[in-house]
């Protein structure tokens, strides 16, 4: 598996694992644990989960736990005001914090960071409009997060 699809698993773990914190209430810590464990790279009745970076996997995590605040008014801002980002679907949820968190603290380019997340987008949602508009949103954000990279 090359570098850039383990990243690209790490970021859709990423996302089902800040989906299942919210949904289940557990902390990161169990969260991670359990994906580490249990998940990536794991085999199910013979099917394979993809491996994954965990590097990156955990670092979105944690970056998205410590900065959910900033992150989550950076989605507001970025959102329309009718639909605050408590309104939002848990799953967009989920991938604005992780996309949120590479935006903030993470080393990758913007338009990298916006375009994993839109494809991400794609597997959650294959035939809804929920892809542009999580590009739209994102690129808003990131043009708060990183202006010098536009």
């Amino acid at each position: 598996m090359s570098t850039r699809q383990m990243k690209s698993a790490a970021r859709l773990y990423a996302v089902q694992a800040l989906f299942q914190m919210e949904h289940s209430g557990q902390g990161v810590d169990q969260i991670r644990e359990e994906f580490e464990t249990h998940r990536i790279g794991a085999v199910y009745e013979g099917d394979e989960m993809a491996e994954a970076d965990i590097d990156l996997f955990r670092t979105t995590l944690e970056d998205a736990v410590n900065w959910q605040a900033k992150i989550d008014q950076m989605t507001d801002r970025a959102l329309v005001a009718k639909w605050p980002i408590a309104r939002i679907d848990p799953t967009l949820r989920a991938l604005f914090r992780a996309a949120g968190a590479e935006l903030v603290a993470g080393k990758a380019p913007p338009k990298v960071v916006i375009s994993e997340y839109v494809d991400v987008a794609k597997a959650f949602f294959p035939e809804g409009r929920e892809p542009k508009f999580v590009n739209a949103v994102l690129d808003h954000m990131a043009r708060e997060a990183k202006p010098e990279a536009f």
